[in-house]
């Protein structure tokens, strides 16, 4: 997953681990980072509805950090952010890169309702609710 304005690169390999490269320069291993106390959720720029508002409302205390695209998971790979509930329409290649790089750095992607991992290559290319965490 390549976030061009930030000139960062981040990849992940079943059973080796996730990286990132920042300018092209360093090679860093990522992994995530748990914070108990104040809760780091990334969400939306433009997808703030209503069930996610609800569903933030369960923490006393939080940071709301707003990015596009899958760069919300690879946010929460990095260690930079702890829960992302994504509870509307994404399809299938949205995300199925970054969720690679979040489990390979120790985090998941776990459907909303079953607490499932999410799968891939279904006949219905939209993925169900889900939330991203540490």
């Amino acid at each position: 997953v390549y976030a061009p304005y930030k000139k960062e690169l981040f990849w992940g390999f079943e059973g080796l681990g996730s990286w990132k490269s920042k300018d092209k320069n360093e090679e860093q291993k990522i992994q995530v980072v748990e914070n108990d106390n104040n809760k780091r959720i990334v969400v939306s720029r433009s997808h703030l509805n209503e069930k996610v508002t609800q569903f933030i409302s369960q923490y006393d205390s939080y940071q709301l950090m707003r990015m596009g695209s899958s760069l919300k998971l690879c946010c929460i790979a990095d260690g930079k952010a702890d829960i992302y509930p994504r509870l509307g329409p994404t399809s299938e290649w949205d995300i199925a890169a970054a969720q690679c790089i979040v489990e390979e750095a120790g985090g998941s992607v776990l459907e909303y309702k079953t607490n499932a991992r999410l799968h891939y290559n279904k006949e219905n290319i939209l993925n169900p609710f889900f939330i991203v965490s540490s």
